[in-house]
This record gives structure tokens, sequence and C-alpha cells, in this order.
């Protein structure tokens, strides 16, 4: 008798195989401008989108369906980009809570990470992979120890991944950065790779300048953390007397564009340099106030013309790597913040946890579901309560939407997240006990 590991890992292989899958009887939410949610079918062929549609016999003429997918009147939309996090992080889950932001990072985080091995790291990174998945997030934005340990979990789990270079005084060089940037880019079309520093508070000067220079003689854009606390933008008008976005603009560092993770501290000059560098600011609500950081002004962001992303952070500032949570952050705190209930309509919200995203990562062809786009999209599950009624579909999955209404994933055509099963040809369960003896190893 096959065990139920046996069976899984069966399925999984099974189900990661399929080419030629048929959508129907689903809404459709493309996220394209100007369009409505429809009712129809959705084709998936080779890991694209081949037809999006009222559907109908016609268009599914001739085709040998792997397998036709009644959607159940459920809704189709573009997967979540998390467009800033640390997946590795995981194992500092509810470790180092409710601590000030440097002995939280000082005390508890960095003296837990110089004990990481590089298996560690794939393990850790594949444990947040699940958690993404099941938040019904498609890719993520990663920056963290070691960049070859997160792209070999992301080929091994069949996750989409842009990696972030994390160059800074403690480890990395320009030279180290190229090389990255240009071998991670070759390992897998799941994996892509963009050049980026740590911050400009642990980046001295002299570096970054060589940094910006090596982008633009590459013809790149360039990411990091950047004006996440107030002392860190205190401290930064102490070294160079002007912000870090004017800092890092005057030395030519956005001359091809890049993004800021955090914006929380900026300045309307600030807002001026991203919008004409074409800088993204990806906002990390839960992490920004779980570490006390503050709350990025996102209506100024989007006024001013800014592409504006969401994201976790990791799982040790935040805890939980859940889109939908960050998303009714990131509404409901402007309006606080601008003591107006009508600030950051939900529908913008939807589209910095999509589009948004997708932009700020370099993904164009993952942002809406349109034909010829990547096949990266999730099902959302309507027959909940939390979905009902329906006045206005959008706003529910910001307002009321949990992770639980999740019950599809699919990345590059491959369904990877079903009903609450996995099908990445892993067993979870030993993803999570391995993870475990990790923690209890360095204890």
């Amino acid at each position: 008798m096959l065990s139920l590991m046996t069976c899984d890992a069966y399925v999984s292989e099974e189900i990661n195989t399929i080419m030629n899958i048929r959508f129907y009887n689903c809404r459709i939410l493309t996220m394209e401008d100007g369009k409505d949610i429809i009712k129809g079918e959705l084709h998936v062929g080779d890991g694209r989108i081949t037809y999006v549609g009222t559907g109908g016999e016609t268009e599914a003429a001739g085709v040998t369906w792997d397998r036709e997918i009644d959607g159940q009147n459920n809704l189709l939309m573009p997967g979540f980009k998390n467009a800033h996090t640390h997946s590795a992080m995981t194992f500092l889950r509810s470790y180092a809570d409710d601590l000030p932001l440097q002995e939280w990072l000082y005390d508890k985080v960095f003296p837990m990470e110089a004990k990481l091995t590089k298996e560690d790291q794939v393990l850790l990174a594949k444990l947040g992979m699940l958690e993404y998945l099941s938040s019904g997030i498609t890719a993520n934005f990663d920056m963290y120890l070691d960049n070859d340990c997160h792209a070999a979990a992301s080929k091994e789990l069949g996750f989409r991944t842009v990696l972030c270079g994390s160059m800074n005084d403690f480890g990395g060089t320009v030279e180290e950065t190229e090389e990255e940037f240009y071998r991670l880019n070759e390992v897998s079309p799941l994996v892509s790779c963009k050049v980026g520093f740590h911050a400009e508070y642990t980046t001295n000067g002299e570096t970054l300048k060589r940094l910006a220079d090596m982008a633009n003689r590459i013809k790149q854009p360039v990411y990091a953390h950047i004006a996440e606390t107030k002392k860190e933008v205190d401290e930064c008008y102490e070294r160079y007397n002007v912000s870090p976005f004017e800092f890092l603009d005057s030395i030519g560092m956005f001359e091809y564009g890049g993004g800021g993770f955090h914006g929380v501290w900026m300045s309307e000059k600030d807002r001026q340099i991203c919008q004409e560098k074409k800088v993204s600011i990806v906002s990390n609500p839960s992490s920004n106030l779980k570490l006390a950081s503050g709350i990025a002004d996102l209506c100024s962001l989007l006024e001013a013309g800014i592409n504006v992303g969401i994201g976790t952070d990791g799982a040790a500032s935040n805890n939980a790597l859940d889109m939908f949570r960050e998303m009714y952050l990131a509404s409901v705190m402007q309006k606080v913040v601008k003591q107006d209930a009508s600030a950051m309509d939900a529908n913008d919200v939807l589209k910095m946890a999509t589009v948004g995203g997708a932009r700020a990562m370099g993904l164009l062809d993952c942002d809406t579901l349109s034909v010829g786009k990547c096949a990266d999209l999730i099902m959302i599950d309507m027959h909940r309560p939390n979905m009902q009624p329906e006045n206005h579909i959008a706003k529910n999955l910001v307002y009321s939407g949990s992770k639980d209404n999740v019950k599809l994933t699919m990345i590059d055509g491959k369904i990877l997240y079903e009903n609450h099963v996995f099908h990445v040809g892993e067993d979870p369960e030993e993803i999570y006990e391995s993870a475990n003896r990790v923690i209890g190893r360095m204890r």
C-alpha cells in the first residue's frame, strides 16, 4: 500500500507536468486598466495565458486539455507579488518579538543568522515559499544572506523569485555584485536578479559611488532599504547634509530607476526624485508597525505618480507572510494618518499588491491576466462567508479577505497549491520538522 506521503508526491509530479489547462465558469479579474470583472474562462498553455474571455465551445475546440477546471463561479486574478521579503528568516518567527529595533537586530537577529548554513537557508526559504503559496503570492523579491541558496530553493519548488543584491560594509563587493547579477540571471526562467545593496547606513559612500558607476555601465536599476526609520534619515543628514534619497540620487544611483524598500520617512524632495527617476517604493505595513518604524505616506506617493508595491518583509519582523493582512493595513493606516476615511481606496491597494509589485520587481510579463502573459494566477474561493454578499468583490478582498480564501495558486502554468494541499514535489511536514531542527540546533 502506498503511504500518504508517497501519494502526495505522485500527485504533485502529475499536476506539475500539466501543460494545457482550461478554467471555465469563472469570474476573472484581469487587473488590466479600465476592465471590470468578467464571467468566462481562461486558458493556459506552455506556461502562458492563451485565452481570456467569455468563452464557449469555439475557443476550446481542437485543444487537448490535460485538465479542465470548473471554477464554480470563483474568482481568477493575478497572483500577489511580495515585493520585499527575506524568506529564510522564517527560522526567527516569534523568536525576537516585542523588542526595540536595535536590540532586536543586534542582540537577537545577527547572532542567530551567523549560525545559518547554506543548507539551512535553502530549507528555510522553502518554508517561506510554502507560506507564500498559501497566501496567493506567486512571486517574491528577496534580499538575504546567500542568493544562491534562495535560487536553489526556487528551482526545486517551482516558485518564481527575483533576487536582490545586499552588498554592504560587512560583506560583498561591487565586483561580486556584478558577477552575481549576471550569474543568477542565467539560473532558471523562474529566477531573476537585480542590482542592490543593503542600505545607505550600512555601506560607505565611496563603495556606493562605485556601485552606481557599475549599475550605469550595465544600465540596470538599483534597489535597497531606504528611509525605513527616522534614525536612518537623521544620520544620513549628519553624514551628507541630505536625505538618503537625495544622496543616492546625487551619485547617480537611480539613472536607470530602481526601488526603495520601506520609504517611511520621505520628504517632498524625495518623492520628486522617485517620480523623476522611476524609483518604485515598496511598503511593508506590518513590519513597519511591529518595529515602530512609522507609517509610509502611500497617498502622497500615489499622488506623485510613483509606482508602489507591497511586501511582507521577513518573518522575524512581521511575523506572517500574508498579503491579505498587508493590504488591509496599507489601506486603513492611511485613513487614520490622513484622518480621512476615503483615503487609500481598496482598488488602489489591490493594484499595489499585484501590478505595482510586479512592476517594481521587473516582472512585466506577470502583472495582469492577459493573453501572452505568464500564467501566474490564483483562484479565490467566493463560497466563504467572508466573501458574501458580493457588493464589491475587489473591496471584499482587501477588507475582509483572508488567505483561507486562496483556493488555488498557479505559477508558470503549474498548480503548486490547491484546496489547501501543496503540490511542490516535497512533503511539507518534512520541511516543517527540518525547520524546527535548525532552530533547536542553534539554541
